[in-house]
């Protein structure tokens, strides 16, 4: 696994920066791809099948494989491809093995800043080989907590901004900094206190949940209904930090209705 990251890794840094960089767009003006997501991810994808080839796949761009295997490498080749394409160092790979549906071991690598995270099931987690446990903050007002907010922000009421007002009044700061798996991997690091997300994919967190949940931090998959929505947190908050953002039922528009 950590070869898997390192390479990715490697081919990050030589795109990062670059002038000639590709970048081009997805579903819509918010969702990119770039030339080093797509290399990061056939490299993945040849270490695997040349080590494990009986192993199942799921992966960013390419989905997932039809091998009907007991294990699954759930893999993101850039995470936090809109910092990247900007030139703002603050993104990972996301390399995750789950088996028989559950992760046992996971992998975020921060190249540029020289952050690797990792955990395996049942042996807790760490950062740069030292072991990494959550902040021990207990009072909302004194968390720094960072969120996201999903592609089809523009297009529906359901897109997060709501709860990151109520949680704004009640915290001593609310970052948004565009990277899934590195926000959940800092709240298992103390770095931060709390993250919540809705609307990603199983390839966003699922190495950094393991992480997280290893660290001794609390991870809650706290909505059915927008793909993954995560929250990640010290201990100490994370009750309060659910109950703002469960305390309300979305509400369709009009226009959301006829969809």
């Amino acid at each position: 696994m950590r070869q898997v990251a390192r390479a990715c890794g490697d081919i990050l840094r030589h795109h990062f920066r670059r002038r000639d960089l590709c970048v081009t767009t997805k579903q819509n003006d918010y969702d990119i791809v770039t030339t080093a997501d797509k290399e990061s991810e056939r490299q993945a994808l040849a270490l695997i099948r040349e080590r494990h080839p009986d192993h199942g796949v799921l992966t960013e761009e390419s989905g997932a494989d039809l091998l009907s295997s007991p294990w699954q490498w759930v893999i993101d080749p850039l995470d936090g491809t809109t910092n990247f394409s900007t030139g703002f160092p603050y993104f990972n790979v996301s390399v995750g093995l789950k088996h028989r549906g559950e992760t046992v071991m996971g992998t975020v690598l921060a190249p540029v800043l020289g952050e690797c995270f990792e955990a395996v099931r049942g042996q807790g987690a760490v950062l740069n080989g030292n072991p990494i446990a959550p902040s021990a903050v207990t009072a909302l007002s004194q968390a720094v907590v960072t969120t996201g907010f999903p592609y089809d922000k523009a297009t529906t009421a359901d897109n997060n901004l709501p709860q990151a007002s109520r949680v704004t009044t009640r915290v001593r700061a609310l970052r948004c900094l565009g990277s899934a798996a590195l926000d959940i991997s800092y709240v298992a690091a103390g770095f931060l206190d709390g993250y919540w997300e809705i609307s990603l994919h199983e390839w966003d967190v699922c190495a950094a949940e393991l992480i997280a949940q290893e660290a001794g931090a609390v991870t809650r998959r706290y909505r059915g209904d927008r793909g993954v929505s995560l929250l990640a947190a010290a201990p100490g908050i994370a009750s309060p930090l659910l109950a703002l953002l469960t305390c309300g039922s979305h509400v369709l528009s009009p226009q959301e209705k006829k969809r």
